[in-house]
Protein backbone atom coordinates (compact mmCIF):
# COMPACT_ATOMS: atom_id res chain seq x y z
CA UNK A 1 0.00 0.00 0.00
CA UNK A 2 1.62 3.51 -0.24
CA UNK A 3 2.12 5.73 2.41
CA UNK A 4 1.18 8.59 0.94
CA UNK A 5 -2.30 9.79 0.24
CA UNK A 6 -3.29 10.83 -3.04
CA UNK A 7 -4.29 14.25 -3.93
CA UNK A 8 -7.44 13.66 -4.81
CA UNK A 9 -7.89 11.82 -1.30
CA UNK A 10 -5.94 14.86 0.52
CA UNK A 11 -8.28 17.34 -1.37
CA UNK A 12 -11.49 15.30 0.40
CA UNK A 13 -10.37 15.33 3.36
CA UNK A 14 -9.52 18.82 3.46
CA UNK A 15 -12.82 19.81 2.02
CA UNK A 16 -14.56 17.64 4.23
CA UNK A 17 -12.74 19.07 7.35
CA UNK A 18 -13.37 22.66 6.03
CA UNK A 19 -17.60 21.66 5.58
CA UNK A 20 -17.14 19.88 8.97
CA UNK A 21 -15.96 23.51 10.51
CA UNK A 22 -18.60 25.42 8.46
CA UNK A 23 -21.21 23.68 9.98
CA UNK A 24 -20.52 23.25 13.30
CA UNK A 25 -20.09 27.25 13.24
CA UNK A 26 -23.77 26.66 11.63
CA UNK A 27 -25.11 25.31 14.66
CA UNK A 28 -24.37 20.97 13.50
CA UNK A 29 -24.63 20.06 17.11
CA UNK A 30 -28.42 20.82 16.43
CA UNK A 31 -28.18 18.98 12.87
CA UNK A 32 -29.38 15.61 13.00
CA UNK A 33 -27.95 13.11 10.10
CA UNK A 34 -31.02 12.34 7.97
CA UNK A 35 -31.80 9.03 6.86
CA UNK A 36 -28.60 8.91 4.54
CA UNK A 37 -26.48 10.00 6.86
CA UNK A 38 -26.11 13.42 5.34
CA UNK A 39 -26.04 16.80 7.23
CA UNK A 40 -28.43 19.08 5.48
CA UNK A 41 -28.67 22.93 6.97
CA UNK A 42 -32.48 23.18 7.52
CA UNK A 43 -33.34 26.52 9.46
CA UNK A 44 -32.46 30.09 8.26
CA UNK A 45 -30.80 30.71 11.79
CA UNK A 46 -28.39 28.32 10.48
CA UNK A 47 -27.92 29.60 6.95
CA UNK A 48 -27.43 32.68 8.68
CA UNK A 49 -24.96 31.77 11.04
CA UNK A 50 -23.00 30.24 8.34
CA UNK A 51 -22.96 33.20 5.63
CA UNK A 52 -21.69 35.17 9.14
CA UNK A 53 -18.70 32.80 9.06
CA UNK A 54 -18.25 32.24 5.41
CA UNK A 55 -19.22 35.16 3.14
CA UNK A 56 -18.83 32.99 0.44
CA UNK A 57 -21.58 30.94 1.43
CA UNK A 58 -24.41 34.03 0.71
CA UNK A 59 -26.92 33.00 -1.55
CA UNK A 60 -27.39 36.11 -4.14
CA UNK A 61 -30.82 36.87 -6.12
CA UNK A 62 -29.64 36.46 -9.61
CA UNK A 63 -32.66 38.98 -10.82
CA UNK A 64 -30.86 41.76 -9.11
CA UNK A 65 -27.08 40.47 -9.53
CA UNK A 66 -27.47 40.11 -13.15
CA UNK A 67 -28.35 42.59 -16.09
CA UNK A 68 -30.92 41.71 -18.50
CA UNK A 69 -31.00 38.16 -16.89
CA UNK A 70 -34.45 36.22 -18.15
CA UNK A 71 -36.32 32.81 -16.11
CA UNK A 72 -38.19 30.48 -17.15
CA UNK A 73 -38.87 28.81 -13.69
CA UNK A 74 -41.25 25.20 -14.65
CA UNK A 75 -40.80 23.83 -11.39
CA UNK A 76 -43.37 26.92 -10.09
CA UNK A 77 -45.97 25.56 -12.99
CA UNK A 78 -46.84 21.86 -13.81
CA UNK A 79 -44.84 22.66 -17.37
CA UNK A 80 -42.13 19.88 -16.28
CA UNK A 81 -41.42 16.28 -16.19
CA UNK A 82 -42.90 15.74 -12.84
CA UNK A 83 -46.58 17.16 -14.13
CA UNK A 84 -46.30 18.71 -10.88
CA UNK A 85 -45.84 21.87 -9.12
CA UNK A 86 -42.69 21.91 -7.08
CA UNK A 87 -41.42 25.49 -5.98
CA UNK A 88 -43.88 28.19 -4.52
CA UNK A 89 -42.57 31.55 -6.07
CA UNK A 90 -39.61 31.86 -8.53
CA UNK A 91 -37.12 33.09 -6.67
CA UNK A 92 -33.43 32.16 -8.59
CA UNK A 93 -30.62 31.84 -5.99
CA UNK A 94 -26.62 31.22 -6.06
CA UNK A 95 -24.23 31.52 -3.74
CA UNK A 96 -22.16 33.92 -4.06
CA UNK A 97 -19.14 32.80 -5.85
CA UNK A 98 -21.19 31.02 -8.70
CA UNK A 99 -23.67 34.20 -8.99
CA UNK A 100 -20.39 36.11 -10.34
CA UNK A 101 -19.17 33.76 -12.91
CA UNK A 102 -23.17 33.31 -14.08
CA UNK A 103 -22.35 37.22 -14.50
CA UNK A 104 -19.47 37.01 -16.39
CA UNK A 105 -21.39 34.60 -18.49
CA UNK A 106 -23.82 36.37 -19.12
CA UNK A 107 -21.62 40.19 -19.92
CA UNK A 108 -19.49 37.32 -22.55
CA UNK A 109 -23.18 36.61 -23.99
CA UNK A 110 -24.15 39.82 -24.34
CA UNK A 111 -21.83 41.63 -26.45
CA UNK A 112 -22.71 38.29 -29.12
CA UNK A 113 -26.56 39.63 -28.62
CA UNK A 114 -27.92 36.90 -26.51
CA UNK A 115 -29.01 36.59 -22.60
CA UNK A 116 -29.21 34.13 -20.36
CA UNK A 117 -32.31 32.19 -19.99
CA UNK A 118 -32.82 30.55 -16.03
CA UNK A 119 -34.45 27.12 -15.05
CA UNK A 120 -34.00 26.77 -12.12
CA UNK A 121 -30.88 27.34 -9.76
CA UNK A 122 -30.52 27.03 -5.91
CA UNK A 123 -33.45 24.03 -4.71
CA UNK A 124 -34.31 22.82 -1.55
CA UNK A 125 -33.08 19.14 -0.40
CA UNK A 126 -36.92 18.42 -0.12
CA UNK A 127 -37.58 19.01 -4.32
CA UNK A 128 -34.18 17.14 -4.99
CA UNK A 129 -36.25 13.99 -3.07
CA UNK A 130 -39.20 14.47 -4.63
CA UNK A 131 -38.08 14.65 -8.13
CA UNK A 132 -36.15 11.25 -7.31
CA UNK A 133 -39.20 9.14 -6.38
CA UNK A 134 -40.36 10.30 -9.52
CA UNK A 135 -37.65 9.61 -11.65
CA UNK A 136 -35.34 7.12 -9.85
CA UNK A 137 -32.25 7.61 -12.22
CA UNK A 138 -28.98 9.22 -11.37
CA UNK A 139 -28.77 10.31 -15.11
CA UNK A 140 -31.58 12.76 -14.97
CA UNK A 141 -32.08 13.45 -11.01
CA UNK A 142 -30.01 13.75 -8.46
CA UNK A 143 -29.92 10.65 -6.05
CA UNK A 144 -31.05 12.28 -2.28
CA UNK A 145 -28.82 9.60 -0.94
CA UNK A 146 -26.05 11.98 -2.11
CA UNK A 147 -27.75 15.22 -3.03
CA UNK A 148 -27.73 18.29 -5.34
CA UNK A 149 -25.37 20.69 -6.56
CA UNK A 150 -28.87 22.60 -6.68
CA UNK A 151 -29.18 21.59 -3.08
CA UNK A 152 -25.90 23.65 -2.43
CA UNK A 153 -26.67 26.31 -4.73
CA UNK A 154 -23.83 26.10 -7.31
CA UNK A 155 -25.82 24.29 -9.56
CA UNK A 156 -27.56 25.78 -12.78
CA UNK A 157 -30.19 24.56 -15.64
CA UNK A 158 -29.94 27.28 -18.13
CA UNK A 159 -30.28 28.14 -21.60
CA UNK A 160 -30.35 31.41 -23.77
CA UNK A 161 -32.40 34.04 -25.04
CA UNK A 162 -32.00 36.58 -27.59
CA UNK A 163 -30.55 40.03 -26.00
CA UNK A 164 -34.03 42.13 -27.38
CA UNK A 165 -36.63 39.65 -28.26
CA UNK A 166 -36.09 37.89 -25.24
CA UNK A 167 -37.09 34.83 -27.48
CA UNK A 168 -35.40 31.37 -26.45
CA UNK A 169 -32.70 30.20 -28.71
CA UNK A 170 -32.99 26.44 -30.47
CA UNK A 171 -31.74 23.92 -28.69
CA UNK A 172 -31.40 20.37 -29.16
CA UNK A 173 -34.23 19.73 -26.67
CA UNK A 174 -36.41 21.41 -24.69
CA UNK A 175 -35.53 21.32 -20.93
CA UNK A 176 -35.33 18.58 -18.68
CA UNK A 177 -35.86 16.35 -21.98
CA UNK A 178 -34.39 12.80 -21.15
CA UNK A 179 -33.44 11.27 -24.35
CA UNK A 180 -30.02 11.14 -25.61
CA UNK A 181 -31.01 13.90 -28.10
CA UNK A 182 -30.23 16.29 -24.71
CA UNK A 183 -26.70 14.00 -24.48
CA UNK A 184 -23.26 16.46 -24.83
CA UNK A 185 -22.64 13.89 -27.74
CA UNK A 186 -25.40 14.15 -29.68
CA UNK A 187 -25.13 15.53 -33.32
CA UNK A 188 -28.23 17.84 -34.21
CA UNK A 189 -29.17 17.96 -38.03
CA UNK A 190 -29.53 21.90 -37.38
CA UNK A 191 -25.89 23.75 -37.39
CA UNK A 192 -27.20 26.60 -35.72
CA UNK A 193 -28.49 24.07 -32.69
CA UNK A 194 -25.39 22.88 -32.56
CA UNK A 195 -23.98 26.51 -32.61
CA UNK A 196 -25.84 27.61 -29.83
CA UNK A 197 -25.18 24.67 -27.37
CA UNK A 198 -21.32 24.77 -28.39
CA UNK A 199 -21.57 28.62 -27.56
CA UNK A 200 -23.57 28.36 -24.61
CA UNK A 201 -21.31 25.37 -22.68
CA UNK A 202 -18.06 27.17 -23.91
CA UNK A 203 -18.97 30.19 -22.42
CA UNK A 204 -19.87 28.72 -19.15
CA UNK A 205 -16.60 26.37 -18.77
CA UNK A 206 -14.52 29.40 -19.78
CA UNK A 207 -16.09 31.25 -16.40
CA UNK A 208 -15.48 28.30 -14.21
CA UNK A 209 -18.27 25.37 -14.53
CA UNK A 210 -18.68 22.26 -15.67
CA UNK A 211 -21.17 20.68 -17.63
CA UNK A 212 -23.35 17.70 -17.58
CA UNK A 213 -22.71 15.00 -20.37
CA UNK A 214 -26.57 14.20 -20.24
CA UNK A 215 -28.02 17.38 -19.73
CA UNK A 216 -27.24 20.27 -22.09
CA UNK A 217 -29.26 22.77 -20.07
CA UNK A 218 -26.77 21.84 -16.80
CA UNK A 219 -23.83 23.15 -15.13
CA UNK A 220 -22.06 23.54 -11.78
CA UNK A 221 -18.88 24.77 -10.26
CA UNK A 222 -16.72 21.61 -9.50
CA UNK A 223 -15.93 22.58 -5.91
CA UNK A 224 -19.66 22.07 -5.00
CA UNK A 225 -18.57 20.07 -1.97
CA UNK A 226 -17.39 23.13 0.08
CA UNK A 227 -21.27 24.29 -0.32
CA UNK A 228 -23.61 22.28 1.86
CA UNK A 229 -26.55 20.73 1.58
CA UNK A 230 -29.45 22.85 2.28
CA UNK A 231 -32.90 22.49 2.39
CA UNK A 232 -35.08 26.26 3.20
CA UNK A 233 -37.64 27.65 1.22
CA UNK A 234 -36.83 31.44 1.63
CA UNK A 235 -40.13 32.52 0.87
CA UNK A 236 -39.07 36.65 2.06
CA UNK A 237 -35.81 35.22 0.39
CA UNK A 238 -32.66 34.82 2.20
CA UNK A 239 -31.21 36.75 4.43
CA UNK A 240 -26.76 36.83 5.19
Amino acid sequence: MNDFLSFKTMRKLMLTALLGGLLQHAGAQQIKPNKYGLLVIGTPEQYALLVKKDSSQLLVDLETFIPHIRKDVRYATTNNFTHQRLYTNTKIYLRKPAAEKLKAVQAALNKKGYTLLIYDAYRPYRVTEAMFKIVPNDLYAADPRKGSGHNRGVAVDLSMADLKTGKPVAMPTDFDDFTKKAHENYIPSDPTVTANRKLLRDTMKQHGFKGSSTEWWHFYLPDYKKYPLMDILFPQGPQG
